[in-house]
């Protein structure tokens, strides 16, 4: 007798076996199809590799099986438990589970759906039974693994890095925003959380400066490579220090470190991030009704970075803090685009199609010839700045705004009147004019006479 006809009389003599138990359609075709590659193996009209390679297992497992069937018979590819698992479970609260995910929940991750069912159905259910589940019926797709990368440990307190990262996603129906993100790296808190039409310099700017007055001076900031934050000479080079953007000039003058990222992966930490808001708060801002930006960041700053932050911020690994206080008066030039312009002759500049008027000063007697900085603020209106004073403020559209003239710090008065603190000397003064050399020679003649 072959080793085939051996197979096919074993599993005759399973019927039995087969009759106690209620099997589906599906697991019966696939126990007859290995019975099947296994006989042939067996009868040698296939090589077990090839036989393994035909199932889609390995080698060892193709063994394992072999050496079960000759040891048992057929009946051991089935369920060999006498009795079913008593922690299996209904099969109609599988169906309402899955019923609920497609007509209700199709858009929510399977972390989200797991916890909607345990917080609104009361169905108490591991992750892994819900996941396989899903995965199971075709809900969901299953994920692969990429190729294995060493984990970047997170800074032991808070303030130490920060993340900043846009997504571009269709956070709300039909409507496709940028979600700028600050995150701290010890803790993964959010600090900031905001939509916006396009992530930029002014937008960007705009997000380190409410995170820099509401939690304070952090030590360094991580990012993509992206043009304002970064010039960079040829694609997927390093980076040009010398030249910095806007945005690291302000951090500059700040003193905060600005670190690049030259891959995705080692923005790990932001990107998983990103996978969590996007599982998450298209499908909040749905069940709201929120259809606007402007609502959905009133959303976001009072109720949903909290709610965010409650369910995924972690321990910073050591106590303390690298955030400080920042009591500098002078954010609003930090945080601006600033141009340098050269005053014409008759104390104009020219910017962004205008040609501005600057105001007579006490400064000096005119600023022709002088470097200014036009400040493009946040807001959208316009300073001119010499050193740390201000001539004058513009509005989004070019108009001038009043303002008040800068006044020159005097010297203490010491009773008497001299040439330092006359009218004419005071302007003089900062010109270089009245040098040492020629007041020391005026002196001398007058001496010899």
């Amino acid at each position: 007798m072959s080793a085939y006809d051996g197979g096919v009389r074993r599993l005759l003599s399973t019927e039995e076996f087969v009759e106690e138990k209620k099997y589906s359609a599906a697991e019966m075709e696939r126990i007859l199809k290995i019975q099947e590659v296994i006989a042939k193996a067996m009868a040698g009209k296939l090589t077990w590799w090839a036989a393994a390679e035909i199932m889609g297992v390995t080698d060892r497992t193709m063994r394992r099986w072999r050496g079960r069937i000759e040891k048992n018979g057929y009946s051991s590819l089935y369920d060999r438990r006498k009795h079913p698992s008593p922690k299996r479970f209904p099969l109609e609260q599988t169906q309402r589970v899955l019923n609920l995910y497609q007509e209700k929940y199709s858009d929510f991750n399977v972390k989200h759906f797991h916890e909607k069912l345990a917080g609104e159905h009361q169905i108490d259910l591991s992750y892994t039974w819900v996941k396989k589940a899903l995965q199971l019926a075709g809900l969901v797709k299953t994920t692969k693994r990429g190729k294995h990368r060493r984990r970047r440990q997170r800074r032991p307190i808070p303030g130490m890095m920060l993340h900043i990262d846009a997504s571009k996603h269709q956070w709300m129906s039909d409507q496709w925003h940028d979600l700028i993100v600050i995150l701290d790296d010890a803790t993964s808190e959010i600090y900031y959380a905001q939509l916006v039409e396009e992530e930029s310099t002014r937008t960007v700017m705009a997000g380190l400066r409410a995170v820099v007055e509401t939690k304070g001076w952090f030590s360094s900031i991580y990012s993509d490579r992206a043009s304002h934050f970064f010039k960079t000479p040829k694609a997927g080079q390093p980076i040009d220090t010398r030249d910095v953007t806007q945005v690291g000039r302000a951090m500059r003058d700040l003193g905060i470190r600005m670190i690049p990222a030259y891959s995705p992966q080692a923005r790990g930490r932001s990107e998983r991030s990103f996978r969590t808001w996007q599982g998450r708060l298209p499908q909040e801002l749905r069940v709201r009704g929120i259809r606007t930006a402007e609502h959905a960041n009133n959303f976001l700053r009072n109720t949903y970075i909290t709610e965010f932050n409650s369910n995924f911020t972690v321990t910073a690994a050591e106590v303390g803090t690298a955030l400080m206080p920042l009591h500098r008066q002078d954010l609003d030039r930090v945080f601006a685009v600033q141009h340098e312009r050269s005053v014409n002759k008759d104390n104009t500049i020219q910017f962004a199609n205008h040609v501005w008027q600057l105001p007579r000063t006490p400064l000096r007697a005119t600023l022709s010839g002088c470097s200014v900085l036009v400040y493009e603020h946040l807001d959208g209106t316009f300073t001119v700045g010499y050193g740390p004073h201000t001539l004058a403020r513009f509005t989004a559209s070019g108009e001038p705004i009043e303002t008040p003239l800068p006044r020159r710090s005097r010297r203490p008065d010491s009773g008497g009147a001299s040439a330092s603190t006359s009218p004419r000397s005071a302007l003089r003064a900062p010109l270089g004019l009245r040098s040492s050399r020629r007041s020391s020679g005026i002196q001398e003649r007058r001496t010899k006479k």
